[in-house]
């Protein structure tokens, strides 16, 4: 992180449409239609486990968690992580990451996954995932499917297609 003041907070109800016009400023109407995001519409996220980045009362950065099902497994899924194009490069995604896994692994969650490049996610311990484990249910390239273990082994013997977590939370 460079020179700035940085306050990483959980995403509150009142930062919805902050969040919103960020989403669209950095990913544009295409992110309806992506995988990912299409997962994500069927269950929301989870506000305790997403958050906010801001210098001073200007939010520059937000991360979400969503709950979803691999298979029969439960797990997370990360995404969207955004930041403002201004303050890329200063360390925000990284720290709103490691501030998402951490409290994720707090509360007892064994395994993330996402969609994204590894050089910059496996800084905060998302691997590549074996082709075919884990699939989703819409087009995305393999090689960006990856998934973080928050304990030893959670990864084995999971399987199967990732998809919103309807249960009960």
């Amino acid at each position: 992180m460079t020179d700035i003041s940085l306050t990483i907070l959980p995403e509150t109800p009142d930062d919805a449409l902050a969040i919103e016009r960020l989403h669209e400023r950095t990913f544009g109407p295409g992110r309806y239609a992506k995988t990912a995001y299409r997962i994500r519409e069927g269950v929301g996220h989870l506000f305790d486990l997403s958050f906010t980045a801001r210098i001073g009362s200007l939010l520059v950065g937000s991360v979400r968690l969503s709950s979803v099902l691999v298979g029969k497994t439960p797990a997370l899924l990360l995404g969207p992580l955004t930041v403002e194009p201004p303050f890329r490069e200063r360390g925000i995604g990284q720290a709103l990451i490691e501030r998402a896994v951490q409290d994720a692994k707090a509360q007892g969650h064994r395994l993330i996954f996402l969609v994204g490049d590894e050089p910059y996610y496996a800084k905060a311990g998302f691997k590549r995932i074996p082709r075919g484990s884990a699939t989703m249910p819409g087009p995305i390239d393999p090689e960006r499917l990856m998934a973080a273990e928050l304990v030893a082994g959670a990864f084995e013997g999971v399987e199967g297609l990732i998809r919103p977590d309807y249960r009960p939370r």
